[in-house]
């Protein structure tokens, strides 16, 4: 079974129009399995609060978002991992791993948990995210601006 986690920069172009939002659809729609932890759910949930702040969008469609994507959890379209303190004093090591990069504590965690699941591939649009996990000998897919 091949399984894709996704951290949360490339899973907002599934629900939101933005740049890389057509070449993540086409991808995701050409996995068997994807994944997603407890981190990326409290993550997109702030990524919704913060485009409507910023008025991009208003109250309903964060809603209505944040709806479909829980729908997408119960359904198994995104398998969802918790989050285990294991996970969180790993993080520490990997960035411990990766003096050179500017790895972010939450990324750090992210990767922690694919390498526990473990998945075949990460998906991201993030450039560190990228790097780090390229470092750590992870198949990366990479939906950002290079």
């Amino acid at each position: 079974m091949a399984l894709s986690y996704i951290d949360t920069s490339a899973l907002a172009k599934w629900y939101l129009p933005e740049s890389g939002s057509e070449a993540f659809s086409e991808w995701m729609q050409s996995q068997e399995d994807t994944c997603i932890s407890s981190l990326t759910i409290t993550e997109f949930r702030c990524l919704l609060a913060r485009r409507q702040r910023m008025e991009m969008l208003s109250a309903l469609e964060v809603q209505q978002l944040y709806a479909k994507f829980k729908q997408d959890i119960e359904n198994a379209h995104l398998i969802h991992y918790p989050v285990e303190n294991r996970h969180i004093l790993n993080a520490s090591l990997i960035i411990e791993s990766l003096p050179s990069v500017s790895l972010r504590t939450l990324d750090a965690l992210h990767l922690t948990i694919a390498n526990d699941i473990p998945v075949n591939v990460i998906a991201t649009a993030d450039k560190v995210m990228r790097e780090s996990a390229r470092l750590l000998d992870l198949e990366v897919v990479f939906f950002g601006d290079r």
